[in-house]
């Protein structure tokens, strides 16, 4: 993704615009809904400690202290930093319905979201989300100093 020198409304930003800031592969997912295949996204499998922001607009929307092993090829959360960082829309393509996932700043595609699957975690929820959908920001070592 290109480098944003200034702050705009994301919700106000242009199709051609979005075309311009996010590489083609970024925009497919993000902005057309597209899914990155399973198990090549940068994230699957990564463990490091920081925030997942979306890559389109920055907004933080995730935590690493959410994130799990699901083996299903995509990273995988328990909840959102906060409901309100993310909206739901029901998705019924691919002969199946399920509730996608929207940043709530940019209105991006970011995955899927799945209940009751049995994993062991404390929501019984899966946010399954492509990992080019997101940027890590590692935490620094203040961070982890404070978090102690």
């Amino acid at each position: 993704m290109t480098e944003q020198t200034e702050r705009t409304d994301p919700q106000a930003i242009t199709d051609d615009e979005w075309r311009r800031r996010l590489t083609p592969e970024e925009y497919r997912v993000l902005r057309q809904a597209a899914t990155e295949p399973p198990f090549t996204g940068e994230y699957v499998d990564t463990d490091s400690v920081g925030s997942y922001q979306c890559r389109a607009c920055g907004a933080e929307l995730f935590t690493s202290d959410t994130k799990f092993g699901s083996h299903c090829g995509w990273p995988s959360f328990y909840t959102p930093l906060a409901e309100d960082r993310v909206h739901y829309i029901r998705d019924t393509t691919m002969g199946m319905e399920r509730v996608e996932v929207r940043c709530a700043q940019c209105n991006s595609h970011l995955g899927h979201v799945f209940t009751g699957e049995g994993y062991d975690t404390p929501t019984d929820e899966r946010y399954c989300i492509n990992s080019i959908s997101l940027r890590l920001v590692p935490a620094t070592s203040e961070d982890r100093a404070a978090d102690a």
